[in-house]
């Protein structure tokens, strides 16, 4: 009789997506999309940072079950490397330190409370929850073993992302360690935009003061003048 062997954890398959869409709307697309892409341009120049949006993290090796995709998440102390999923135990047994959560519509209070409990138990150290349709930002600190709320959350630093949180204005600001707002990509392409047409008519300037000064030497070389002499 022939029996079968048990199955080993490398055998376990580990999904590259569950299935679920990145976003229900335009607004909270494009409020994934702004804090992870300016946390990659705020890290850029540092390589053991890696950055994700939307990607599958697994805590556990050999359970396929316990997993969460944050909409955005950073981890201290690896590489920008592209990944199919985060799987911990091949990464140092590092979990994220930062996550980021969307609020949507469609999210159910158990539903986020139990993302809260699974960052709470898998060791992320900052946890930040916004509701773009409320202008409501939420956040968590580990203190003590634990993610304790963070209160006031106004004008609150990331201790490890020092990037600072205001809620004065009608929707969320975030801001750089240097003061410098986060933007969103159509004012990147705006600011870009405006940037190229400086240095066009900057180099248009150039061009006529170059075409002026050669319009003067010709007249003074008709007078018999040389522009070059001293």
């Amino acid at each position: 009789m022939v029996q079968l062997q048990p199955s080993s954890q490398s055998e376990v398959i580990y999904p590259d997506s569950d299935g679920k869409p990145m976003a229900d709307n335009t607004k909270q697309f494009r409020w994934i999309v702004t804090i992870k892409e300016n946390l990659e341009w705020l890290f850029a120049d540092d390589p053991n940072v890696f950055i994700a949006g939307d990607l599958l993290w697994y805590p556990v090796e050999g359970n396929n079950k316990i997993c969460q995709a944050p909409d955005a998440m950073v981890v201290f102390g690896r590489s920008k490397k592209d990944r199919g999923s985060y799987k911990q135990w091949e990464e140092a047994n590092i979990p994220p330190q930062v996550v980021f959560e969307i609020l949507s519509p469609g999210n159910k209070r158990a539903e986020m409370n139990r993302k809260l409990l699974f960052y709470d138990r898998f060791g992320v150290e900052e946890y930040y929850l916004y509701d773009p349709d409320q202008n409501h930002l939420s956040g968590w600190l580990r203190n003590e073993g634990f993610l304790d709320v963070i209160d006031p959350i106004n004008q609150w630093i990331s201790p490890r992302l020092q990037i600072r949180f205001d809620l004065v204005s009608p929707q969320l600001q975030i801001f750089y360690p240097d003061g410098t707002r986060f933007l969103s990509y159509t004012e990147i392409a705006q600011q870009a935009e405006k940037a190229q047409q400086r240095a066009q008519e900057a180099q248009q300037r150039a061009e006529q003061a170059e075409a002026r000064a050669a319009r003067l030497a010709e007249r003074l070389r008709a007078l018999g003048i040389e522009p070059d002499d001293e």
